[in-house]
């Protein structure tokens, strides 16, 4: 008898609610209820802010050759599998200054409604006007039975500013729906793991779906086994991690200048906790689309712990005579880099569950910005680079594109995650269809 989905052979096998999220993806269930799973592609897109150094951040030329300068070497061990793209431009004008339109416009591709957000020297702006490619992709997964996961798409943030404005989104559900990021790890936990009622629940989750887990442990393969105890084991190093933060929590906080959350100086673990999260909810096959943003656009984050004492958004603003900003700049991009090189690392050391090789395989990591350059504000050469197999792209090199829009961009990365779009955003800007070059 073949089943319509997996839970309803889940249903039939007895198993309670509180296993599901435990092992409502398994590749063995998918083929013993029937389900054809294809080969996944993951996409994950980073945001981090307020431009770079481009002496200290792009190769010095195109090719295989790829040089790595200082704001990306911690890239170094992926070095093969990293795609650096020069020369892609926000050309969407319009309302709102160049942060605004930088982050708002970044996975849109499309103009901001007018509104009665004021910043910098322009025209106050609202929210986007259309979907960011992030949740089309989602719709389009989504309505296919073959590639539908339980979340669709997860928006990850670490020190996101709690205020909803055009500065701090960049994930769009549509025109005028913009999408927060959850930046407390244990509200993304909960999110994962169920409703949990306070973390004191973390203790007995495990012991309420033992004998669940015991039952369908014995019906799926070797793989699937392992990724079972990989699961129980990853749930609980969360638990010793959420309560020694909980129990660092309880320490004074030094004061901060108004505008810096309290937990700018956890910045570091909150990364490193979201990550481990994510990689987990891939594993999982929660989902195959996330978004992981840094702070926001205008981001004042003050890296102390990288001997940082200025806020980021302050050191952009310094001229390019000023050697020690720039030094600092390149300090500060250079640990964003380690964040996207540590998620890569966690990919990559991870089996792909049901299938060949290791995630990273499977996904495509593309970290980006809202400008090119902090103190000129320039929405062209946005950084776009990319780390992973999972969308099929020739990586290991440099490309230098001719000032193309960044629209076009956006179109490759649908049709390597299977969807194929004639126009994305504005349509002006598509016009010669997606970016080539890349696979």
């Amino acid at each position: 008898m073949q089943r319509s989905s997996r839970r309803e052979f889940l249903r039939d096998l007895g198993l309670g609610t509180a296993a599901l999220p435990f092992v409502l993806n398994l590749p063995s269930l998918a083929e013993a209820a029937g389900i054809d799973v294809r080969s996944k592609k993951r996409l994950v897109i980073m945001f981090s802010p307020n431009g770079v150094v481009p002496g200290t951040f792009w190769p010095s030329a195109e090719g295989t050759d790829l040089e790595l300068k200082e704001s990306l070497t911690p890239l170094e061990p992926f070095r093969a599998e990293t795609l650096v793209m020069h020369g892609l431009c926000d050309k969407i004008r319009g309302d709102g200054d160049n942060h605004m339109r930088g982050i708002g416009c970044l996975l849109t591709g499309v103009e901001l409604f007018p509104g009665n957000i004021q910043g910098g020297s322009h025209t106050p702006a609202g929210w986007s006007r259309g979907i960011s490619i992030d949740q089309e992709l989602k719709k389009r997964l989504q309505g296919d039975r073959a590639t539908r996961t339980r979340f669709g798409s997860l928006e990850f943030g670490v020190m996101v500013p709690d205020r909803a404005d055009t500065w701090t989104r960049m994930v769009y559900a549509g025109p005028n729906q913009p999408i927060a990021p959850i930046d407390n790890p244990y509200q993304m936990f909960d999110r994962l793991y169920g409703q949990l009622k306070n973390r004191a629940d973390l203790q007995s989750v495990l012991d309420l779906v033992k004998d669940d887990l015991a039952q369908i442990r014995s019906r799926v393969a070797a793989d699937d086994r392992r990724i079972l105890d990989a699961h129980a084991d990853g749930v609980r190093a969360l638990e010793k991690e959420f309560a020694a933060v909980d129990e660092e929590s309880t320490h004074a906080v030094p004061e901060l200048e108004l505008g810096v959350q309290e937990k700018n100086d956890q910045m570091p673990k909150i990364s490193r906790m979201q990550i481990d999260l994510m990689v987990h909810a891939f594993q999982a096959d929660f989902t195959r689309i996330a978004t992981l943003q840094f702070t926001n656009s205008v981001g004042q984050a003050k890296m102390r712990w990288i001997d940082v004492q200025e806020g980021h958004h302050e050191l952009s603003h310094k001229p390019d005579s000023d050697e020690d900003a720039q030094k600092k700049l390149t300090r500060i991009n250079r640990w964003f880099c380690e964040q996207l090189a540590y998620l890569a690392r966690r990919l990559r050391e991870t089996p792909e569950p049901g299938g060949d090789g290791n995630m990273l395989d499977h996904t495509t990591i593309i970290w980006t910005n809202e400008l090119g350059k902090g103190n000129s504000h320039t929405l062209d050469n946005i950084p776009f680079v990319a780390v992973g197999r999972g969308l099929g792209w020739q990586m290991g090199r440099a490309v230098h594109f001719p000032k193309v829009p960044h629209n076009r961009l956006l179109l490759a990365i649908a049709e390597a995650m299977g969807h194929p779009m004639q126009s994305f955003g504005n349509p002006d800007y598509c016009g010669d269809g997606p970016l080539t070059g890349l696979s």
